[in-house]
């Protein structure tokens, strides 16, 4: 979603919210789609064939459009709307609970388009580099899953568009190898995992969500009392830092478990800053996790942990 944010493309991407229809919504993801194509053309010339992660949009509309009245001004005067039409948009978009509410795989089922042209954009994007002779790995991520049919659904769109550009570029999946899969960010995903195993590729635990949910903390106010929580030690370690292994923890390993009786060859692994924290790396390599993304700074700590892991607890003597 960073990538919405920049200069032509935060323009385009507002005049899609502020669409009436999907066929003005699509007008104006089509300005938006040669954009994407040239930052996953870099990102895939970077990686020189490793796998890449990309993640479909997931935070709610409402972040994408200014609160503040000149903000909102600002915003018609660029699209060429009334202020009012953008003030009401902000309003109806409005939610009492954003994080739980209209975001996610939920936006890709009920605008379509917009997982359309991020597919579209990804495949396309692979395809040209292909054509430079670098061999490019796309894994395409539907965020915040907690029901197989969400994930379906989302799964069938992206198989559909990815075989359109492939076609029209005389290619296969031989030729661009890649997986579709999902975040574990929902318990209700992490107890169904066997279920949603079956149609994805992968699992990538986003443990900050699965973390707030799981636990019931909001991960914005939980700084009120959770100091206190620890030194009364109630949790040994804050668990938006340290990954609670007695519950959010059970919850990432009986995915595991599940998600491997359906599929043996599953990939997973864990994103957010569980993923640069040294005792919650050693974790993730017990329970059988591949791989862990984080913040770049964290990148040689989490090396390290992952190393000293793979040395105390080798893969055969799991727990």
């Amino acid at each position: 979603e960073h990538m919405f944010f920049e200069g032509d493309r935060i323009v385009a991407f507002r005049e899609m919210i502020l669409a009436d229809d999907e066929q003005s919504r699509r007008k104006a993801l089509d300005k938006i789609l040669p954009l994407q194509r040239g930052d996953f053309e870099g990102i895939f010339r970077a990686l020189n064939g490793r796998p890449g992660t990309i993640r479909t949009l997931d935070p709610p509309l409402h972040e994408f459009l200014p609160h503040d009245e000149t903000g909102q001004k600002q915003v018609a005067e660029q699209i060429g709307v009334p202020v009012e039409k953008v003030r009401n948009k902000v309003e109806s978009l409005g939610e009492s609970n954003p994080m739980l509410g209209h975001r996610g795989c939920r936006l890709g089922i009920t605008y379509p388009e917009i997982t359309e042209v991020q597919v579209r954009a990804i495949m396309e994007a692979a395809v040209n580099v292909k054509k430079e002779g670098i061999e490019v790995r796309p894994e395409i991520m539907i965020p915040l899953v907690g029901n197989v049919k969400e994930l379906a659904l989302q799964k069938e769109l992206a198989i559909r568009v990815a075989r359109e550009v492939l076609d029209a570029n005389d290619m296969t999946k031989d030729d661009i190898p890649y997986l579709i899969g999902t975040m574990i960010e929902i318990p209700r995903a992490a107890v169904t995992a066997d279920r949603i195993a079956e149609e994805a590729e992968f699992f990538s635990f986003g443990t900050n969500d699965l973390t707030q949910m799981g636990c019931g903390f909001s991960r914005d106010d939980a700084g009120k009392f959770l100091g206190e929580y620890v030194k009364l030690g109630i949790y040994e370690n804050d668990p938006f830092q340290v990954l609670d292994r007695d519950g959010i923890g059970k919850l990432v390993d009986m995915a595991c478990r599940l998600g491997r009786q359906t599929r043996p060859d599953l990939h997973l692994g864990i994103c957010g800053e569980h993923g640069g924290e040294p005792d919650s790396v050693k974790f993730c390599h017990r329970v059988g996790l591949d791989y862990v993304s984080c913040s770049p700074y964290r990148v040689p700590v989490a090396r390290l942990a992952a190393a000293q892991a793979a040395i105390e607890t080798p893969r055969n003597k799991k727990h």
